[in-house]
C-alpha cells in the first residue's frame, strides 16, 4: 500500500498547473424518428462564444473546452431544447455524447428541458415505467463497483445483490434467471466469466464498461419489443469510436485486470473503430476469495464503416475465456473457502462470445430500418474428482462428475421505426433465435449404489444434442394524446418450438405530466419465459430408457402492474416512488406434493439435477414499494438514495405458500460523491465516493444434519423450505480518486483506491454441510478488501 501512496503523492506534486482544454463531440437525432438533425445549434453554457452547428449527419464538435465539468445547450427550431450538464471534459480523451431532441407538441412554443434528470429518460423512448438510463461514467465513479455494470445496477431501486461473490441481479424478488441481457438489440447469454448454462451471473463480468454507450435498465412491465423474460431487461449499447482522432488507453485494476484500448477514424465515410482487451490479475493479488487462482480474459470491439448510399453497417463482438482449478488439498479442514471443498478437486472452464453485424438504413423521410444478424455461444465444463476416506490409508480418488455444456444461438432481428407525426411514433419488428444445445452431464451426486462397489453410481443425467427456436414478433406505438398525456402500448408475440406454445402479450403504460416538475405513470405487462434449459433437458430413467420428461413444460407467465410518481422538487434533484405487483403462474413444480418450484432456481452456479416429470402448476407473486431520491451530478457532488421494501412468495405442488429464496424483505442503498478541483489552475480533480448498503438476509432451507451424515451428502429439510433467514447484510465502501490533465499534450492520468467493506463485516455466504467434519458450517463472504486502478489516456 505504501508504494501506491507514494505514486499518488508523486503525481500530485507534479500536477500540471497550466490551463488545458478538451473536445466535446457528438451526434444529434430526432428521438422519435431516430434520424439526424442537421443545422441545429450546440453551445457551451459557460462560454456561448464556443458554439457550433450539426452537419448533415447530425454530428457536431466543440473545441478548446476548458477541462472539468461543462454543460452544453442544444436547440433546433420546432424542437424542445435540451441542456446536457456536467460533462466530464479531460485532456486525455475527447468526450463523445449522443443527444436526442423531441419535436415540440406545439411547434410555436419553445420548451427548454434540463438533462439533469436525463437518467430518468431512457434511451428507448418506449420505456415509460420502471426504467432508467445509466452511463459508463457512473460505472467507473461509484464505490464498490469493480467496473461491473451488474454491480452498478445493484444501486438502483428494486434490485438486490447481497452477495459479494456473484453479480446475479435479483429484480423485485424474481430469480436472476428471469433477466434478459441484450447487446446492440439482440439477446445474448450471460456476459460473464465463469458462467454456467442457464444462469445470468457469475463472480466476474466479461463486459468492458469503457465500450458501452448510455444504456437502459428496466425492472418491470417492459415495452413490447422485449420478450422471453419475466424479471427485467439489461439493454446495452456499444459506443462508436472517435471518428476524428486516434486515442489510446492503458490501465490496470484489481478486478478488470490489465487493459489496453484503441479507437480512431476508419475510412472516408465517417467510420470508426473501437477495440479493447483485458487480462485478469485478481488471482495473483489474492482477492479471489479462494485458494485457487482464477484466470480470465476478454476482448471487445465495435467497428463502424460509416454511412453510405446503402445505409450504415457496423460489426461488433465480445469474446471471453476463463478457467480455475480448485484443489482440495489447498483448503483447510474447516476453512472458509467460498468455492473449494477439502475432499474434492474441481477443474472448471468456461467461455462466452457474442458477435453481430448491424445495418441501419433510412426508409423514406420519417422511418429507419434496423437489422442485426448475430451469433453467440456460451460453454462451460467441469470435471470433479472426489476423495473417499480422506487422509486415511484407504483414501481413494474417483471421478465424481463430468459435465460439458455448449449453447449456440443464431439471431436475426429487424425493426422498423416510423415517426408518423410529432404526436405518434410506431415501431414493429421480429426476432428469431435458433438455439443449438449440446449438453452432457454424468454425476454420482445423490445416486444409489446399485452396482455394490461401495460408491454412488455414475449416472448420465444430461445427454442432449438438439435444436429449438423462439420467434418473437411485436408491434407498439407511442401516442402523445395531449401535451401532458402520453400512451405507450403494444403487443408482443412468442412461439416456443419445444412445446409449440404460442402466446400474445399486451403491454401498456400511461404517463401524465402534472406540470414541468411532476408526473404520474401506470403500467401493465404480460410476460412469458421458458423454463431454463438445464431443467428442460434433464434425463429420467423410465424402464431403462432415458427420457426428457420436462420438454413439454409451459412457458412461465407473469403479469406486472406498476404505479409510479416522479417529482423534480429542486434544481438537479429528483424523487420517485413506485408500487408494483407481479402475479406468476405456470411455474414448474413436481407432480407429487413437495416444496419445489422452478421459481427458486437460478441463484447459484447450477440448477437442480433431480427434478424430472415436472408439471406447470406452480404459482408465486412479488409485491413492493420503492423510493429513489437522487441529486444528479452538479456543483461538484452527487447523491443517490434508494430503498426497496418487498415480499416474494411462491407455492410448490404442496400448495403451501413460502418465502422465496430471494425474499430479502428490504434493500437500502446510500451513495454520494464529491469532487475537488486541485492544482494552481484547478484543472485536476480529487474525488471521494462512498456507498453504504444494507439488506435483509436471504431465506434458505436448513440442512437435515442426521440425514446428511447417514447418506454422506447434504440433505436439506424440504418440509422447512426457505423457512430460515441469514443475518442482515451490511457493507460500506469508500473510494478515493485522482485525475490529472496534461498541459502539454493530449493525455491524462487517473488513479483510484477503493476500500470495500471497510468495517470488515462478516456477511453470510452460506450454511452448508461439510462432508469431512460432518457438521453444518457457516462460510462468510469476503471481508475487507482493497481495490485499485490506474489509467493513462492519450
Amino acid at each position: 500500500m505504501k508504494k501506491y501512496i507514494f505514486v499518488i503523492a508523486f503525481l500530485l506534486i507534479n500536477a500540471l498547473s497550466f490551463a488545458q482544454t478538451g473536445i466535446i463531440r457528438g451526434t444529434l437525432t430526432d428521438k422519435q424518428s431516430e434520424k439526424p438533425l442537421p443545422a441545429a445549434t450546440v453551445e457551451l453554457i459557460s462560454d456561448p462564444n464556443i458554439a457550433g452547428t450539426t452537419d448533415e449527419n447530425g454530428a457536431f464538435s466543440l473545441t478548446n473546452i476548458p477541462v472539468g465539468r461543462q454543460s452544453v445547450r442544444v436547440s433546433f427550431l420546432g424542437y424542445e431544447s435540451i441542456t446536457v450538464p456536467d460533462i466530464d471534459v479531460t485532456s486525455g480523451k475527447d468526450v463523445i455524447i449522443a443527444v436526442a431532441l423531441i419535436e415540440s407538441f406545439n411547434t410555436l412554443q419553445e420548451v427548454v428541458i434540463s438533462a439533469g434528470n436525463n437518467k430518468a429518460r431512457t434511451v428507448n423512448k418506449m420505456a415509460a415505467v420502471s426504467a432508467r438510463q445509466f452511463s459508463t461514467e457512473e460505472v467507473n465513479r461509484y464505490a464498490g463497483g469493480r467496473s461491473d455494470v451488474a454491480r452498478l445496477a445493484s444501486n438502483f431501486a428494486g434490485v438486490s445483490t447481497a452477495d459479494d461473490s456473484r453479480n446475479d441481479i435479483v429484480i423485485r424478488g424474481n430469480s436472476p434467471s428471469g433477466l434478459l441481457w441484450r447487446l446492440e438489440g439482440i439477446p445474448i447469454p450471460s456476459p460473464n466469466h465463469f458462467s454456467t448454462l442457464g444462469t445470468t451471473g457469475s463472480p466476474v463480468s466479461a463486459l468492458n464498461p469503457n465500450l458501452l454507450a448510455n444504456s437502459d435498465f428496466i425492472t418491470s412491465a417492459f415495452p413490447a419489443e422485449y420478450g422471453n423474460a419475466i424479471g427485467g431487461v439489461f439493454d446495452l449499447g456499444l459506443r462508436k469510436g472517435n471518428a476524428s482522432d486516434y486515442e489510446y488507453t492503458v490501465g490496470v485494476a484489481a478486478f478488470p485486470g490489465v487493459e489496453v484500448m484503441a479507437e480512431g477514424p476508419l475510412g472516408k465515410k465517417g467510420g470508426s473503430f473501437l477495440a479493447a482487451a483485458r487480462y485478469g490479475i485478481v488471482g495473483p493479488l489474492g482477492f479471489a476469495g479462494s485458494t485457487a487462482q482464477p484466470n480470465y480474459s476478454d476482448f471487445s470491439f465495435n467497428v463502424d464503416f460509416g454511412k453510405g448510399k446503402l445505409g450504415n453497417v457496423s460489426v461488433f463482438g465480445i469474446l471471453g475465456t476463463s478457467n480455475i482449478d480448485l484443489i482440495g488439498k489447498d483448503v483447510e479442514l474447516d476453512g472458509d473457502d467460498l468455492f473449494a471443498t477439502r475432499d474434492e478437486d474441481q477443474f472448471v472452464k468456461s467461455g462466452f462470445s457474442a458477435f453481430g453485424a448491424k445495418h441501419t438504413i433510412d426508409v423514406g423521410s420519417y422511418s429507419v430500418l434496423k437489422t442485426v444478424v448475430g451469433y453467440s455461444s456460451s460453454n462451460n465444463s467441469i470435471k470433479e474428482d472426489r476423495y473417499y476416506n480422506l487422509d486415511t490409508p484407504e483414501q481413494t480418488k474417483i471421478r465424481f462428475a463430468d459435465g460439458e455444456n455448449t449453447e449456440s444461438r443464431f439471431t436475426f432481428s429487424t425493426l422498423l421505426n416510423s415517426k408518423i407525426s410529432n404526436k405518434l411514433t410506431f415501431r414493429t419488428g421480429v426476432l428469431l433465435e435458433l438455439f443449438s444445445l449440446d449438453t452432457n452431464l454424468s454425476d454420482r451426486d445423490r445416486q444409489a449404489d446399485n452396482d455394490g462397489d461401495g460408491y454412488p453410481d455414475y449416472v448420465n443425467l444430461l445427454d442432449t444434442d438438439g435444436n429449438y427456436s423462439i420467434l418473437q414478433p411485436y408491434a407498439m406505438a407511442q401516442y402523445r394524446l395531449t401535451e401532458k398525456l402520453t400512451l405507450n402500448a403494444g403487443v408482443h408475440g412468442q412461439y416456443f418450438s419445444l412445446n409449440e406454445q404460442v402466446v400474445a402479450e399486451p403491454r401498456a403504460a400511461l404517463t401524465y405530466a402534472l406540470n414541468n416538475a411532476n408526473s404520474f405513470s401506470i403500467g401493465y405487462g404480460l410476460h412469458h419465459q421458458n423454463v431454463a434449459a438445464p431443467l428442460l433437458f434433464l434425463n429420467e430413467n423410465i424402464g431403462g430408457t432415458l427420457v426428457q420428461t420436462n420438454k413439454d413444460l409451459d412457458l412461465v407467465r407473469s403479469q406486472h402492474y406498476v404505479v409510479g410518481y416522479d417529482t423534480r422538487f429542486a434544481d438537479k434533484w429528483r424523487a420517485k416512488v413506485e408500487m408494483y405487483y407481479q402475479a406468476v403462474d405456470k411455474a414448474a413444480v413436481e407432480s407429487t406434493p413437495t416444496s419445489y418450484s422452478s421459481l427458486t432456481e437460478g441463484a447459484g452456479f447450477g440448477f437442480s439435477i433431480d427434478k424430472t416429470s415436472l408439471i406447470s402448476k406452480g404459482k408465486g407473486y412479488n409485491q413492493g414499494i420503492e423510493l429513489t431520491l437522487e441529486k444528479f451530478f452538479s456543483r461538484g457532488y452527487n447523491v443517490l438514495f434508494t430503498s426497496s421494501f418487498f415480499e416474494s412468495k411462491y407455492k410448490g405442488s404442496d400448495n403451501i405458500e413460502r418465502d422465496s429464496p430471494f425474499n430479502n424483505g428490504y434493500v437500502i442503498n446510500a451513495l454520494g460523491g464529491k469532487e475537488f478541483k486541485i492544482g494552481k489552475a484547478k484543472q485536476n480533480v480529487f474525488s471521494i465516493n462512498g456507498k453504504v448498503t444494507t439488506a435483509g438476509g436471504r431465506h434458505y432451507t436448513p440442512v437435515d444434519l442426521t440425514a446428511s451424515i447417514a447418506n454422506g451428502y447434504e440433505i436439506k429439510d424440504d418440509l422447512k423450505a426457505y423457512s430460515e433467514q441469514y443475518d442482515a447484510y451490511f457493507r460500506m465502501d469508500i473510494k478515493f480518486a485522482v485525475k490529472l490533465n496534461s498541459s502539454k499534450k493530449k493525455s491524462s492520468h487517473s488513479f483510484y483506491v477503493d476500500f470495500q467493506n471497510v468495517t470488515n463485516n462478516a456477511n453470510v455466504f452460506t450454511k452448508s454441510y461439510n462432508r469431512v467434519t460432518q457438521q453444518v458450517n457457516q462460510i462468510d463472504q469476503i471481508g475487507f478488501q482493497p481495490d485499485f486502478g490506474y489509467r493513462y489516456q492519450f
